[in-house]
């Protein structure tokens, strides 16, 4: 019987099931040994191997065949059991489950150095069964009359800031990307149609300058663990995939896969850091237990309101724009993120102007001061006053926002007005969305400017664009808080937030949208969504690499919008936007 739906959402909403160790055990007791695409290798067949790791088993092996092995663990009883091998030149890559358990080894051998790195892998290990679990194991075969090598394969960051296509031979596409030394971000062209980008921790273990190791768990995700090693130079991979996909079928099987190299970001550690353990497994004062790893899950601390509770907490504390210095009462930890926001402007003041949006209510304006306005729907007799502020970050191109006061769903709106053109995009957030309550929604108005000596342009709008996929930018918001943005799709974005020695550490990814402004100009929001609810809005501007943006969120201390800022770095570009479909000239479109 399948399993009762998974109580969580699930990131971008991908529903899975909350399957039973019973379950899984007796899904795992219906297959004989992993599967392949390709002919399995024989480089074991016939033969007997022991390895030993430094903290971790001894596993001696007897390999009957191309499929099945007889396996014994730290000098015990010997159980037979199906396996796959497959080989990269020197480098071989093999994995089994041990019978009537729900654990097993995936293990890579060097037979040039003898080295191997043995992965135990297992489920019903976390409160998510379904979610893999693994230790890492440092070893060597075992040479009869031959002393132990001294030399192990090493956690390493050289693979950070790498990026490939790869295709499995089981016809399985994938965009893959290392843009920290912790975590990974992957876009299933095949499984997913390459709507949006993933995120998981990963292991980057180094074999050679030409051979690395990579792993990946989808963590907060499907929980299915995929690891290969991969050859740098010839763009080939062997490697295994286990877990469950939404279906809940095992997927169990080794692959071969071959790509294409997409390019390579910037590293921001000292050179010669190679360390490949930037985010510690435990947290401090914590110990490490077995199969530890940091794991972004910031769904789980994440309040989930309803509508009742969050318009009950807007009517006791809502802010905007807090004054610098002062922590805004409804998400104090955004204050430090306009650290490098710069000043905002007073173009504004004296003004007033009608925004017509093409498929949303015109919205009518006047600006007492910098940080004053009225508001009110075309037609309406009523003003509401509002407090806001605002950002000129090209000459002429104005960031604004505002929260809506009276609004059924507590919308606040981040703004940008060209002047000069006479053109505006709006962010237009909200909450009471389907899934919870506090956790933000938005639309996208576009339209034209009505004001006294401005002709608006008829036809003319902003476009949603395709122009920054696959570039990454990494932003400093404050001294100590650094970030990087990597624009995977055209509809998502993941961020990285940096280490205290500048690598990569956690990730986490988001649904967003990219409008084009003006060239080097470009507006783009992201929705931290299953993650904290908050709608973060961005004007990046290339030509002098500063954002300014505007945060909107709502928590069980009130709702809030806030001013971000940052300066920025650009850390390299993939060449991925051939990848995604429905492309214009102009950009995407919708």
């Amino acid at each position: 019987m399948p399993g009762t739906p998974y109580p969580k959402e699930q990131m971008h909403r991908i529903q899975y099931t909350k399957l039973t160790e019973e379950q899984i055990a007796d899904k795992l007791s219906k297959v004989a040994g992993p599967t392949s695409a390709s002919p399995m290798s024989d480089v074991f067949a016939g033969k007997s191997m022991r390895i030993v790791t430094d903290k971790g088993p001894a596993l001696a092996y007897s390999f009957k065949g191309t499929d099945r092995v007889s396996v014994a663990e730290n000098g015990g009883g010997s159980v037979d059991a199906g396996y796959g091998a497959l080989t990269l030149d020197n480098v071989a890559f093999f994995a089994h489950m041990i019978p009537n358990t729900q654990r097993g080894y995936a293990v890579v051998v060097d037979q040039g150095t003898n080295l191997a790195t043995v992965f135990e892998l297992w489920f019903s290990g976390y409160k998510d069964n379904r979610e893999v679990q693994r230790e890492i194991y440092y070893g060597y075969v075992e040479q009869s009359g031959k002393e132990a090598p001294t030399a192990r394969h090493v956690a390493t960051d050289r693979c950070e800031g790498k990026g490939f296509y790869w295709k499995q031979d089981n016809g399985a596409e994938t965009l893959e990307f290392f843009p920290s030394a912790a975590y990974s971000n992957f876009v299933e062209l095949s499984r997913f149609g390459g709507e949006l980008g993933f995120c998981g921790p990963s292991d980057y273990i180094k074999i050679n300058e030409d051979r690395y190791i990579y792993t990946r768990t989808e963590c907060e995700f499907s929980g299915t663990f995929t690891a290969y090693v991969m050859d740098l130079n010839r763009i080939e991979q062997v490697g295994l995939r286990l877990g469950f996909d939404a279906n809940d079928a095992l997927q169990y099987y080794v692959f071969r896969g071959k790509g294409e190299w997409l390019g390579q970001l910037a590293h921001f550690e000292k050179f010669g850091d190679e360390s490949g353990n930037p985010v510690p497994a435990a947290a401090p004062g914590q110990t490490a237990a077995k199969g530890a790893r940091r794991v972004y899950r910031p769904f789980e601390t994440m309040a989930k309101m309803t509508p009742a509770q969050v318009d009950a907490v807007c009517a006791k504390s809502t802010s905007a724009f807090a004054p610098r210095g002062i922590s805004p009462g409804a998400n104090a930890p955004a204050a430090s993120m306009a650290g490098n926001l710069g000043p905002n402007t007073d173009r504004l003041a004296g003004k007033a102007f009608t925004l017509r949006y093409d498929h949303a209510p015109a919205m009518e304006y006047r600006f007492d001061d910098a940080e004053n306005l009225n508001w009110r729907k075309e037609g309406g007799n009523k003003w509401t006053k509002a407090r806001y502020q605002a950002f000129e970050s090209m000459p002429g191109v104005i960031l604004f926002g505002h929260l809506l006061e009276g609004e059924p769903n507590h919308d606040g709106h981040a703004i940008v007005v060209d002047l000069d053109e006479g053109l505006v995009t709006c962010f237009n957030g909200f909450l009471n969305t389907p899934y919870f309550a506090n956790e933000a929604g938005v639309k996208i108005h576009f339209g034209v400017i009505e004001m006294e000596g401005l002709v608006p342009p008829k036809y003319r709008r902003h476009v949603l664009t395709d122009e920054m996929v696959g570039r990454a930018v990494s932003q400093n918001y404050a001294p100590g808080l650094t970030s990087m943005h990597l624009y995977t799709t055209p509809y998502s974005l993941s961020w990285i937030i940096f280490t205290p020695t500048d690598a990569g550490g956690l990730e986490w990814s988001g649904p967003a949208s990219y409008v084009k402004i003006r060239n080097g100009l470009y507006f783009m929001y992201w929705l931290e969504e299953a993650c904290n609810g908050t709608l973060g809005t961005i004007l990046v501007n290339l030509h002098t690499m500063r954002d300014v943006g505007i945060g909107y969120n709502c928590g069980e201390r009130g709702l809030n919008m806030n001013a971000l800022g940052a300066h920025e770095r650009l850390a390299g570009t993939f060449d991925v936007r051939r990848f995604y479909q429905v492309k214009t000239s102009g950009g995407i479109t919708v």
